[in-house]
């Protein structure tokens, strides 16, 4: 008798992106802006965040005001020349929105997660994402 081979479920995951549009379709921040953000906040100019992220410092700038025009709010505190240099700092704005965003962007990966596990998991032979980290 040939014995029976027990099929494996393999494992799926859903992914998706979020990010925030105006009316007129524009994007007004997502992770992109987000990861800009936190490397001017950590480095302390958007000099340094540019290199670190391998961008343009006119494309870094761009997508900062941008948002900030759409936002009509400001996001970083500009600091210009002088001996130190200058740099830029966040806003508390910009704190909120990034922490809001965070929390956003997980609870649409949690509910994203559930409904995979809930609609589409088992029919397609899928171990779920219970044990998803």
């Amino acid at each position: 008798m040939e014995e029976e081979r027990k099929e494996e479920k393999k494992a799926f995951y859903i992914r998706s992106k979020v990010w925030i549009e105006d009316d007129a379709g524009n994007v007004v921040f997502g992770l992109g802006r987000m990861r800009i953000l936190e490397a001017v906040q950590r480095l302390g100019s958007i000099n340094a965040a540019a290199k670190e992220l391998k961008m343009g410092y006119r494309a870094i700038w761009g997508r900062i005001t941008a948002s900030e025009e759409r936002l009509g709010k400001p996001l970083l505190v500009r600091n210009i020349g002088g001996s130190s240099g200058g740099g830029s700092e966040l806003t508390p704005f910009a704190r909120s929105l990034m922490e809001r965003f965070r929390t956003l962007h997980r609870t649409v990966e949690i509910e994203s997660d559930a409904l995979f596990d809930a609609a589409v998991a088992d029919p397609i032979g899928a171990a779920g994402l219970a044990g998803k980290p």
